[in-house]
């Protein structure tokens, strides 16, 4: 395995250099203070019309989305999925694992800690031939079955066990925040990425997630240039506090707890090059996604 800074001065020679070109691209051309212009993106299976994969792609174009994002490894061909990515001029920027949380990557069965590992190679693998650059995992989860400490341990192994296919494919890990039970303060998702110590592994900020433990805009200001794409949903504490923990995810954008001119303003000052914000909410049809477009259009003017 690679140490960080030998894989850094074989950046170029990774691929072709291709796979990280996207990388280079961005420190020649931005002044550090320049901000993207951030894409919009939402999941696949929010999109509940009965269409076909092309119609679906299409669909979300003209709602005004830019990508994608797909559950991994995907339910498609992937020859099927990039015809329908060019016929509609849909991105597909990223992906998340879909066996990250029932097999976690801190369980304490060594076999399934590495059945993770192996679905993540080939997310990551995937990533790459749909043309993202980012696959979103959850690190651990603490549970009756295993301790904080272990699950600390475990997840810090499994990651590191996944770097040789990182650097082999140039796609990156972005570590979730989920309601795990795990690394529930930004200092230590800061500590957590650090201790992994590699440029292709960072955070995927989910900003509604993180409103059960605190603030946004605190954890987006310690995790900084480790954050390498955002999930967005709207969380209400109210309604958590007056009808249960997990009603506080049933408000629509814009209309919860979360002071998103804040949010935004720490994003725009962490310099984030991640460039997509990406919905994770509740589906629907097309009026229904349009609703969303047209929310996050509201959430962008703050940028």
């Amino acid at each position: 395995m690679m140490i960080r800074k030998d894989f850094i001065t074989s950046l170029s020679f990774l691929v072709g250099g291709a796979a990280l070109a996207p990388l280079a691209g961005l420190s020649k051309t931005l002044h550090p203070t320049e901000a993207l212009r951030l894409k919009k993106g939402l999941q696949f299976g929010m999109i509940k019309e009965e269409l076909s994969l092309v119609d679906k792609f299409k669909l979300v174009k003209d709602l005004g989305f830019d990508g994608i994002e797909l559950n991994s490894p995907v339910p498609f061909e992937i020859k099927e999925l990039l015809q329908a990515k060019t016929q509609s001029g849909i991105e597909i920027p990223s992906t998340i694992n879909k066996d990250h949380w029932s097999k976690p990557l801190s369980d304490p069965d060594p076999a399934v800690r590495q059945f993770t590992i192996d679905s993540v190679k080939k997310s990551l693998e995937e990533t790459k031939e749909l043309g993202g650059d980012t696959v979103l995992v959850v690190p651990g989860v603490v549970n009756e079955k295993v301790s904080y400490e272990k699950a600390y341990n475990n997840a810090i192994d499994s990651v590191r066990k996944l770097i040789p296919y990182v650097e082999k494919t140039g796609i990156k890990i972005g570590l979730e925040n989920v309601w795990n039970n795990f690394i529930l303060s930004p200092i230590e998702a800061r500590d957590f990425v650090d201790k992994i110590d590699h440029p292709l592994i960072g955070w995927y900020f989910d900003i509604g997630n993180i409103f059960r433990y605190g603030w946004a805009e605190h954890w987006i200001e310690t995790l900084n240039k480790r954050i390498i794409k955002l999930h967005i949903k709207e969380f209400s504490v109210e309604k958590m506090n007056k009808e249960g923990l997990w009603k506080g995810f049933d408000v629509e954008l814009t209309e919860g707890s979360i002071n998103w001119p804040v949010v935004m303003k720490a994003v725009k000052e962490v310099n984030y090059k991640g460039q997509w914000l990406t919905a994770e909410v509740g589906g629907g049809d097309r009026e229904h996604l349009q609703k969303i477009s047209k929310q996050m259009d509201k959430i962008l003017e703050y940028y």
